[in-house]
């Protein structure tokens, strides 16, 4: 069997997101199936400028085949499509261009996949939202396994894609949430589908000692690893650090691992390391109390697997769906929406040993039942042969249909950012959401989603709850109310460095109220830094249905006679 994987940016120096999981992939496939990568000349996501050579090479054990792109990204050009697609009516050829304009644009990439199709029996497009993965499984639709890292993201709104995404041979998915919103926004319900993941090389041996020597930092530590940046939830970051830092002398430190695109706080409780090594990364991990991921919009969380694997337990961002599944499903993790439950959690796991070492335990347990690599590998050999299988009997995929020349231009398509809105949202824990058309081998290695505990009791204080540790296994765990995403300060100002503009919170999303619905007054003690909280849900009303107890006043001590 001979697969093909096409991928926006291939190397080994390319170290994080999609472009590391389609490497490990291409990697662990070749130990059983032929591979062969195709992919671009761009290093850079930012320019996609053509720093590699075309033509064949090898990296790894994976032959690689890079392809020309046609033009440069002009962020300016960019950010101009995308607030046109994302927030007012627009057409088909505006959305085609905004594909075009994000880029990296390969014709002859997608023509290599079109006239050399008959050479693999499967091609493994990864990121669903690139030029190339749209044309290619528009191309070869009959061959094509989609890898969507699909976040909720505006991207995910575009009319131009559920066509192409109802047409694929199947799906590959990083977690139940982000099948959740392919399945919702492109009714792909009957298309082969399962939740894999990707494992990660982490190392044998891990040193906190040696990372300690090298550093030279000795005092406690909490870490985050990734790309230091606003979409990455880390301005958030700083500001609940810092303000944790002024009400807990002698706490912990905060180790930053990642390249910044944004100025770090001088800070003597903030620590940046910048890019390091894989030795360093995972010594500074096995050195950290836990992990932080306090990003608002992820797919799949590699570095939280990576601590998991290490026995470190995470605190995630509760506002993104597919870090809170995580931390539920793994019963490892702990999560905030607000700075209340973020110091509430700090305190937590570095005041609670036995806590923090369970939950670390979990996470080594769920890595290994999920997300080793013969786990991994086995998904994807059993999707190929389901496949192979189902083409004996199958007719030839066309291609999904472009509108004609009218058609692609009458601005019928509603804002991208509409449709997101309208999408589900928060964990997927429903025991109904369900692989489809996967083959058995896979089903049986499927998470195991656990009851979804958001009406169970809660902490009066509206701190996370954290669940009865268990050294024979995970306990289940309620999460704190849902809340939507706070503005960022730059909403409907600035762009990134790629030129999309700022995310903007999602009406009717998590912790919307319905119109008309009174909210309760402002937390006092809430904090001011502008960002938008959560309304506090009144939890400590000590009533059960609606109707107050019997004897008790609304506080909870014992009424007076006089106040009967």
């Amino acid at each position: 069997m001979k697969v093909a994987i096409v991928v926006q940016r291939y190397g080994a120096e390319i170290n994080g997101g999609a472009e590391l999981h389609a490497r490990y992939i291409a990697e662990h496939l070749a130990r059983h199936v032929s591979v062969e990568v195709l992919t671009t000349c761009a290093r850079d996501y930012i320019t996609w400028a053509n720093d590699f050579a075309p033509g064949e090479s090898q990296v790894g054990p994976v032959r690689v085949r890079r392809f020309p792109v046609s033009q440069p990204r002009d962020p300016r050009t960019f950010g101009s499509w995308s607030e046109r697609v994302f927030t007012t009516k627009h057409s088909v050829n505006d959305e085609l261009a905004w594909l075009d304009a994000e880029g990296p644009t390969s014709p002859a990439l997608v023509r290599y996949v079109t006239d050399h199709q008959a050479e693999f029996d499967f091609v493994l497009f990864f990121s669903f939202r690139y030029y190339h993965a749209y044309h290619g499984a528009r191309a070869v639709p009959g061959k094509a396994i989609l890898v969507p890292t699909a976040e909720r993201d505006e991207a995910l709104g575009l009319g131009i894609f559920p066509p192409v995404l109802r047409a694929v041979r199947g799906f590959m998915y990083n977690s139940p949430e982000e099948r959740a919103l392919i399945q919702a926004v492109s009714g792909t319900d009957a298309v082969p589908g399962v939740v894999v993941g990707v494992g990660s090389e982490v190392p044998a041996h891990t040193s906190a000692a040696r990372f300690r020597q090298r550093t030279g930092i000795h005092e406690r530590t909490a870490i985050y690893i990734g790309r230091i940046d606003e979409n990455k939830g880390c301005v958030e970051l700083f500001d609940f650090w810092k303000r944790y830092a002024e009400i807990t002398p002698g706490g912990l430190t905060l180790v930053l691992v990642g390249t910044p695109v944004l100025p770090i706080p001088q800070h003597p409780r903030i620590r940046h390391l910048g890019f390091v090594s894989d030795e360093e990364k995972y010594d500074a991990l096995a050195a950290a109390e836990f992990l932080i991921m306090p990003s608002y919009f992820e797919s799949l969380s590699m570095v939280a697997l990576e601590a998991w694997a290490l026995g470190k337990p995470v605190l995630a961002n509760g506002r993104c769906d597919v870090l809170r599944g995580q931390a539920v499903r793994s019963n490892a993790g702990l999560y905030y929406e607000n700075y209340g439950e973020f110091v509430e959690a700090v305190r937590v796991l570095d005041g609670s040993p036995h806590v923090a070492s369970v939950l670390g335990q979990n996470g080594s347990r769920f890595f290994r039942s999920h997300y080793a690599w013969p786990v991994i590998e086995r998904k994807y050999l059993d999707m190929f042969e389901h496949l192979s299988k189902e083409d004996a009997q199958a007719t030839h995929r066309a291609a999904p249909e472009m509108p004609g020349w009218w058609g692609r231009r009458q601005k019928t398509l509603p804002p991208a950012r509409d449709v997101l809105a309208g999408l589900p949202a928060g964990p997927a824990l429903e025991r109904n959401a369900r692989d489809t058309g996967a083959p058995r081998e896979s089903r049986e290695h499927r998470e195991r989603e656990p009851r979804d505990t958001r009406n169970s009791r809660e902490t009066r204080d509206g701190r996370p709850r954290t669940a009865a540790p268990s050294s024979t296994g995970p306990a289940p765990a309620a999460p704190p109310p849902q809340a939507a995403r706070p503005p960022r300060r730059d909403d409907g100002r600035q762009r990134g460095r790629d030129g999309r503009p700022p995310r903007a919170p999602q009406p009717g999303g998590r912790g919307a109220a319905p119109a008309g619905t009174p909210r309760p007054p402002a937390d006092p003690a809430a904090p001011s830094s502008g960002d938008a909280q959560p309304p506090r849900e009144n939890r400590d009303r000590g009533h059960r249905g609606g109707r107050q107890r019997r004897g008790r006043r609304p506080g909870g001590r014992p009424a007076r006679k006089s106040e009967a």
